[in-house]
């Protein structure tokens, strides 16, 4: 999915256009013990739950698209019966009515998610129109094209309010405040089916993670019956260790500067656009030719890039890019340089010395103090 297609989904969850016909949850505690269950029809609860749900399920869409939300694939066995896409199918055409159901999920969740304290899962169903569009894009909100129906999973940490001091209108003084259990933004969660092309793509569904770096690979395996990628961090990490050991015997400067260059003009290329810009084998060796690397190291590289990233996994491109700072570091010194501005340094040899060359134009400060660049400190200003 991309982000266009989830903020399509994410516009659901409101008053206006709610979509969501049930909602079922389970609160399970520490030790993995179910101590509560419900079933209700959304739309009988209180306005100020929906509101409150309503954030939830906004969230558990929320993030970077790549990084916090993950489109993944089921693997072919899964897709066979008994694995986890027909049970998920079964769930959702069930439309949450099913206690037997239900019930094999949550026992499924608790066996394989991992979390040491309490948590909340909250599982919706709902049904999407999704409206036509005319040539030019516009949507027509009276002509439905398709219906989108779908289950959303919503994870939520459950925690003990802080002590404190709250007042007491009943004896009109401050006291002890009530201490009870709060439920927490989500930090996992699942879409499934995804929503790719305005309809529904049974064989992928939608990860999300609060946190990308930490990796549920009980849950995708077994839950979502997919494998494990990479997370945003590991991709970087690989490429950065594929990197070195491809360039570590011809690699130099101008070269690592020629890549962060060519790097930095995709992400600029495709800042407008929706879909992900991904970076297979193929695609990466195709950037580091561009950028000088010789054939022999290409052939390294490639071989590196099967035992490092996987011979068929994909780069997210802003996982790997670094758009953000350009850093040299020697043993002695650090030099952080505006990204846009690394073409502008050079290497050179100055009386038999290696140095970094660095155009110093407009204002030099020193720990804040301007100061005046001169050759001869006998010049005058």
């Amino acid at each position: 999915m991309n982000k266009k297609e989830v903020l399509e989904i994410r516009k659901q969850f409101t008053p206006a256009n709610c979509a969501i016909d049930r909602i079922c949850g389970c609160y399970v505690d520490y030790e993995k013990n179910k101590i509560m269950t419900s079933k209700d029809a959304f739309l009988s609860l209180p306005e100020e739950e929906e509101h409150k749900y309503f954030d939830i399920f906004k969230k558990t869409l929320g993030g970077t698209v790549g990084k916090n939300l993950t489109t993944m694939e089921f693997l072919l066995e899964q897709e066979q019966p008994g694995g986890s896409q027909e049970f998920l199918l079964r769930l959702r055409d069930s439309k949450l009515q099913d206690d037997q159901l239900l019930e094999d999920f949550y026992n499924k969740m608790i066996d394989e998610y991992f979390y040491e304290e309490n948590y909340y899962i909250v599982l919706i169903h709902g049904n999407y129109d999704v409206p036509g569009k005319t040539s030019d894009g516009l949507e027509m909100e009276d002509a439905s094209d398709s219906v989108y129906e779908f289950i959303l999973c919503s994870i939520c940490p459950v925690t003990m309010s802080k002590a404190g001091l709250s007042y007491d209108s009943m004896t009109n003084s401050m006291a002890e405040r009530v201490r009870d259990w709060v439920v927490q933004p989500p930090i996992n969660g699942m879409l499934f089916p995804a929503f790719e092309d305005r309809t529904a793509d049974i064989h992928k569904v939608l990860y999300f993670a609060k946190n990308p770096e930490i990796m549920q690979e009980n849950f995708i395996s077994q839950i979502l019956g997919s494998v494990p990628s990479l997370t945003p961090g590991g991709q970087k990490d690989s490429f950065h260790e594929v990197l070195t050991m491809t360039l570590e015997q011809n690699g130099d400067f101008d070269t690592i500067k020629m890549i962060h260059e060519n790097i930095s003009e995709l992400v600029e290329e495709s800042k407008d656009e929706d879909e992900l810009v991904m970076l297979g084998k193929e695609q990466v060796s195709q950037l580091l030719s561009n950028s000088g690397v010789g054939h022999d190291d290409l052939e390294f590289f490639e071989e590196l890039y099967d035992e490092k990233v996987g011979e068929r996994e994909e780069l997210v491109l802003n996982n790997i890019a670094e758009t953000k700072k350009f850093q040299i570091e020697t043993p002695d010194v650090v030099i952080k340089v505006d990204p846009e501005r690394a073409m502008m340094i050079e290497t050179m040899d100055i009386d038999g010395r290696h140095c970094i060359v660095i155009p110093a134009e407009g204002n030099v400060e020193v720990n804040g103090v301007s100061v005046s660049l001169r050759k001869d400190k006998g010049d005058s200003e």
